[in-house]
């Protein structure tokens, strides 16, 4: 059984007890219990992490190049400073594209400034221009470049987009964009998706010549945003669209294109996957081109159904009929699933940190299996992902955002799930605790988990995670002193 409000209410107090006061304080804000009828789950966000608590977050570069930009396939992405961050962001997600490397796309590729310290203090805008010269020569089919600024740039005050626009006139027709990623702005990954998104807007959308854009547009012509197919993922979202119906001009940014981007704000709807990092620009698209958007959710034949019928709304009784059509198609093939894998992880609770929407899409595929989340939380969450939260968990959940490495160990020993879903900086801590875990930022080389094809392959890691044979060699803690 999981905890109740109280018993979780008590079991933070004493976590907390382990704290100096001040810290104690700060930190009670970010940790509480959901009761049902709230309208959020009661936890402070998007604050910055106490100096000296280790956390999982990341930061304003990694939120744009390493999510955003980075994936865009035929564009190259610059990580302007030190050669440490561009090292640490060099292929870390599964961003799956399709293209020969180096050629016309770049994704499993580094650039590099590589400051040294004659550049901190001279100044890195010469040795900029010269890279993107070089770049010209040696990968001419790129079809665009981005400067992703690393903290030092804006330290010492480099001119990034005054080299963007001296080398977008030198290269015609090449486009050039620089972003203010700078590491150290905002608490967290969180505003380096706002930034890119923004660059997005002022570079690409502004930029776009209409009398040059031949695309054709048709009544059905939707955009995947925030989707960076990891495992897979876009492509088994945009199969399902298509047989709606559907024609999917652009998916943003995983297998993406830059063509992709400046032909988005012709689509008749954006659907959304990830609202953190890419509801800014849905929003403004709505605003300026009056493209309505949707957040959908392939997470789990529940939430697939639901979300198809949402997307078929926007559209003709000819799509939502082929809506009907291709739901039917799959509900043997997911009875199936079921019918295997839920007498197997019925009853199992889980325990899950993540970022972006991972911490509340993910939890009705759970429970599609018969599973429970009995935890959950953000490493970058805003209010208002809390708020959409709401619609997912169940009275009593343990709500954490930000959470300490410390408070996640302590929460795990007490409510002591049957699996943990966090990121690969908690996964072999978790293991050695004794305690079953999934990757859940990238799949634990797995995936896709999107879609109908994508359930079966998570129901299938979720299985082979808590029943592996392993587990009878080794003991949690609390199993050990039981």
């Amino acid at each position: 059984m999981s905890l109740t409000v109280d018993e979780n209410k008590a079991l933070i107090e004493e976590v907390l007890k382990a704290y100096p006061e001040k810290t104690a304080k700060k930190r009670a804000k970010h940790l509480g219990t959901f009761e049902e009828g709230k309208p959020d789950c009661g936890v402070k966000s998007n604050i910055k992490s106490l100096p000296g608590v280790m956390t999982i977050r990341g930061c304003a570069y990694a939120g744009s190049k390493g999510v955003v930009w980075g994936p865009i396939k035929d564009m190259i992405h610059i990580s302007h400073g030190p050669v440490g961050c561009g090292q640490y962001s060099w292929a870390s997600r599964r961003n799956y594209y399709i293209g020969e490397t180096g050629i016309d796309t770049f994704g499993t590729m580094q650039f590099t400034s590589d400051f040294q310290e004659k550049d901190i203090v001279f100044g890195g805008d010469k040795k900029l221009e010269k890279i993107i010269d070089e770049i010209e020569v040696l990968f001419p089919l790129n079809k665009g470049i981005t400067i992703q600024s690393e903290c030092p740039i804006g330290l010492i005050g480099d001119d990034i987009e005054a080299v963007s626009k001296k080398k977008a006139k030198e290269y015609v027709g090449k486009t050039i964009v620089p972003v203010r990623c700078e590491g150290f702005r905002g608490v967290s990954q969180s505003l380096g998706h706002h930034i890119a998104n923004d660059a997005v807007r002022d570079w690409i959308f502004d930029k776009v010549d209409p009398n040059k854009n031949t695309f054709e547009a048709t009544p059905y012509d939707v955009a995947i945003i925030g989707d960076y197919n990891i495992g897979g993922d876009a492509w088994s979202s945009r199969i399902l669209l298509e047989e709606m119906g559907l024609r999917v001009i652009a998916q943003w940014s995983g297998d993406g294109t830059i063509a992709e981007l400046e032909n988005t704000p012709k689509a008749k709807l954006n659907v959304l996957h990830c609202y953190r990092s890419m509801n800014y620009i849905s929003r403004h698209m709505e605003e300026k081109y009056g493209i309505p958007w949707v957040e959908y959710n392939f997470f789990g034949p529940s939430m697939i159904e639901k979300s198809l019928r949402e997307i078929a709304s926007h559209f003709d009784d000819t799509i939502k009929a082929n809506t009907e059509v291709v739901i039917a198609k799959y509900r043997a093939m997911v009875d199936e699933v079921i019918a295997k894998y839920k007498p197997r992880l019925e009853g199992k609770k889980v325990m899950l940190f993540v970022g972006g929407l991972r911490p509340r899409h993910v939890i009705g595929a759970y429970e599609d299996l018969g599973m429970e989340v009995v935890g959950t939380g953000y490493e970058f969450g805003h209010g208002d992902d809390y708020q959409r939260t709401t619609h997912y968990v169940k009275d009593g959940t343990l709500i954490y955002d930000d959470v300490t490495g410390y408070e996640f160990e302590k929460f795990v020993e007490k409510v002591q799930p049957d699996l943990v879903g966090s990121g690969i900086k908690e996964k072999y801590i978790f293991q050695k605790m004794g305690v079953p875990f999934r990757q859940m930022h990238s799949w634990d080389y797995s995936g896709p988990y999107h879609g109908y094809d994508g359930f079966a392959i998570f129901a299938r890691d979720m299985d082979m995670a808590i029943n592996s044979p392993v587990w009878g060699l080794t003991k949690a803690p609390w199993k050990k002193a039981a």
